[in-house]
């Protein structure tokens, strides 16, 4: 009986230790970053843009710093998380396809699991700092020196163009591997089969339909699709997505191929919502 009130002791001192809240952490790393005259903006993306933060969020905040400082910036971004919790984990981001953006995710042991910190950083100098709010959102900035960091706005001839090449690139790599699908199928490799059905088949079928109904996010795979595309379209989709054998993949393929074709027809024949 002791060792079950000394366990449970235990259990509730670790939860204490563990309840450090997403405004808790953000406030404290804003006033930290605040007060740097080479770090301009900071501004929180992701679900708090969307406004559809939940019990489950992470929590991106991105920043503005002079450029030969990003260094400077992870550091004092450490030092202030450490000041409030151990870090138990760190991921830098070796590449990311924007210049001039620097990348790291946290995790601490004093807070839920789910509140990693994808934390970005962004040259003064980098042309593209994911401000658009018809993509990313309307960030919620924590502070804007001066107005120095500037909202733009999506260039829709730019748009266009992107979304037709990528609709040619689409249909290459539909009419070239596809079929590949078929021919783990046929092999009985079905392993295989399952998995560049998800990987080709499917993930070009969404694109197609992001770019049909949903272009301004045409490159953001399955994320934020539940509440982008028409219910009737991810009811549809979930169905091929979860199979159950052998000859459930064999049918939910030749479904989801036929889909996937007829998509690109519409799209050349009737253009995309935009």
């Amino acid at each position: 009986m002791r060792e079950q009130k000394d366990q449970a002791l235990t259990d509730v001192l670790k939860m204490k230790r563990r309840n450090l809240s997403r405004e808790e952490i953000v406030r404290k790393l804003v006033k930290a970053l605040e007060q740097l005259d080479y770090v301009y903006a900071c501004w929180e993306a992701g679900a708090a843009a969307f406004n559809r933060v939940d019990e489950w969020s992470d929590i991106d905040l991105n920043v503005v710093v002079e450029d030969e400082r990003v260094a400077e910036t992870f550091s004092a971004t450490e030092d202030a998380l450490k000041s409030i919790s151990p870090i138990a984990q760190k991921l830098e981001i070796p590449q990311l396809p924007w210049p001039g953006v620097a990348q790291a995710f946290y995790k601490l042991k004093n807070a839920s699991d789910y509140l990693l910190i994808d934390f970005a950083v962004f040259k003064l100098s980098s042309p593209d700092k994911l401000l658009e709010p018809e993509i990313h959102g309307n960030a919620v900035f924590r502070f804007n020196k001066s107005g120095k960091v500037k909202i733009s706005h999506v260039d829709r001839r730019e748009l266009r163009s992107k979304l037709r090449k990528r609709l040619e690139r689409l249909k290459t790599r539909f009419e070239l591997f596809n079929v590949f699908v078929q021919k783990e199928i046929n092999r009985g490799n079905f392993l295989e089969a399952i998995d560049l059905y998800h990987n080709l088949t499917l993930a070009m079928l969404v694109e197609a339909l992001r770019i049909k109904d949903n272009p301004l996010h045409y490159d953001f795979k399955m994320r934020y699709v539940q509440s982008e595309l028409a219910s009737e379209v991810v009811e549809r989709l979930s169905s091929l997505y979860f199979v159950k054998d052998e000859r459930d993949l064999q049918r939910k393929y030749r479904e989801a191929t036929k889909w996937l074709a007829e998509t690109v027809v519409e799209i050349e024949r009737e253009g995309y919502r935009n």
